[in-house]
């Protein structure tokens, strides 16, 4: 042992302090756990310092200068001044107040927290290295949360020129020119927030079009709306290599057989994530991997080591926060001896462009495979009196139903709020509602929420505020 080393018996260990990790870390401790969490960099993870809630921080920002500046509502006439200053000290204000009820949360569960970087030296047992000492935790049970970080590539080192999500939301001002590689949500978002605020963006997308996995019919909007930012795409298209100076560097990629180069400010690369669980010491307790760095596990988040759960990046499906903090759940309570299991029928997606793209169940593709014959509901915002009344009535709600029984199997919206409206979506289909009990269900008006009902209607055959 080293000097200053302990051992200190737990019940449950959960290592990493992000939506996952935390939240699982509570539940245990509310079903009568002694719980000791590990984390080696900030309470809240990725999500709450460096990725959630800071982008949409951001994102909010951006809308709030584009109208100031655009004067998008008629009448009213503004002049605007942006403070990027200002703006990144009241992003990290959020951050803070975040971060710190995550911290009021643990003390007030009577959770231990202790800052370090842990791996496994038994099954049942992990080191923890921290600053001044070390310690060993025996435990019970353990909850690997461990998150991801940005996927570095190759050809585009992380350097002072070419940045991660983490380093582009930190900038001190903002750029004027910026090559965004990569055309995922987190490359959409940080791009037409920075377009928003006066930079000019230019996105290189691998796959033939941005946000590939999303509906077409919803991400056509959100590629129209860039135009008016000035923002160039760039589809099929393969970066290649990236030279950097003090003030700029310049992609080189490939479209379409042609080697085309750009040069900005910065290059942000948003290529995806990769699974932090290389440097846990798995292989030493025979941990079975699923590949590409995420670790197999059953319906009750359990790993091939019985008693070590694993839950949100690093385990397969989307790396989605929300995600996490449910698997969390499921992981404490099975520990707790809970017939508990995953149900990831209703995981809703959601992509802060503008306009909003949000998405829970099946695609209209996938139900025609599931189901055969779907009942298709959809409804415009122009033809809801609130959205018009907001001045915000480009999008629409779409559902999609079994045609022979009318079970709602998926949604989608695009639109302003959409990111709120996806939960009732979720719920009905959550509870196994038909397009009739929503199209029965009585909605506020005048709200956004009546497209919901009226895209029920719609997918009955019997639409109101639109012609059949």
């Amino acid at each position: 042992m080293v000097v200053g080393e302990f051992t200190e018996e737990v019940d449950v260990v959960v290592i990493g302090a992000g939506p996952g990790g935390y939240v699982a870390a509570i539940r245990a401790a509310q079903l009568g756990k002694q719980v000791t969490v590990v984390e080696k960099a900030n309470l809240g993870g990725v999500c709450l310092n460096v990725g959630c809630i800071p982008s949409k921080a951001l994102i909010s920002a951006a809308e709030h200068y584009e109208k100031s500046k655009e004067q998008t509502f008629p009448g009213i006439e503004t002049t605007a001044a942006l403070d990027f200053a200002k703006v990144q000290n009241w992003k990290q204000g959020v951050v803070d107040k975040m971060t710190g009820g995550v911290k009021t949360l643990l003390k007030g569960n009577k959770i231990n927290v202790l800052e370090g970087e842990a791996f496994f030296s038994k099954p049942d047992e992990i080191r923890v290295m921290m600053e001044h000492e070390s310690k060993v935790l025996h435990f019970q049970h353990c909850i690997l949360a461990t998150g991801s970080r940005p996927i570095e590539l190759k050809a585009l080192p992380f350097g002072p020129r070419v940045l991660s999500s983490t380093e582009a939301l930190a900038l001190d001002h903002v750029p004027e020119s910026m090559i965004v590689v990569g055309g995922g949500y987190i490359g959409m978002e940080l791009g037409q927030a920075y377009a928003k605020l006066g930079t000019k963006i230019t996105i290189v997308e691998g796959l033939p079009s941005v946000l590939n996995t999303f509906d077409p019919q919803l991400t056509r909007l959100v590629t129209r709306n860039l135009k008016k930012y000035n923002v160039d795409i760039f589809a099929d298209a393969m970066a290649k290599s990236v030279q950097e100076d003090e003030k700029s560097a310049t992609l080189t990629f490939t479209v379409k057989g042609e080697d085309k180069s750009v040069t900005a400010e910065y290059v942000l690369v948003t290529v995806g994530r990769r699974p932090n669980t290389d440097e846990l010491g798995l292989d030493s307790i025979g941990m079975k991997m699923a590949g590409k760095g995420l670790i197999e596990v059953d319906a009750q988040c359990r790993t091939s080591v019985p008693n070590v759960y694993a839950i949100g990046d690093i385990v397969p499906g989307p790396a989605l926060a929300h995600k996490a903090s449910y698997e969390g759940k499921v992981a404490a309570e099975v520990i707790a001896g809970k017939k508990s299991a995953v149900d990831y029928r209703c995981i809703p997606a959601v992509v802060f462009t503008d306009p909003e793209i949000a998405m829970v169940g099946l695609t209209e593709a996938e139900a025609k495979e599931q189901y055969g014959e779907v009942a298709v509901g959809r409804f415009p915002y122009a033809a809801n009196g609130r959205a018009t009344a907001l001045n915000a009535d480009a999008g629409f709600v779409k559902l999609i139903a079994d045609k022979n029984s009318g079970l709602l199997v998926g949604a989608q919206v695009i639109g302003i709020e959409a990111s709120n409206l996806i939960a009732e979506l979720g719920l009905a289909i959550e509870m196994s509602a038909t397009l009739e009990d929503v199209a029965l269900t009585i909605h506020a008006h005048p709200t956004l929420g009546e497209m919901v009902m009226e895209a029920a209607e719609a997918g009955l055959g019997e639409p109101i505020h639109i012609l059949k």
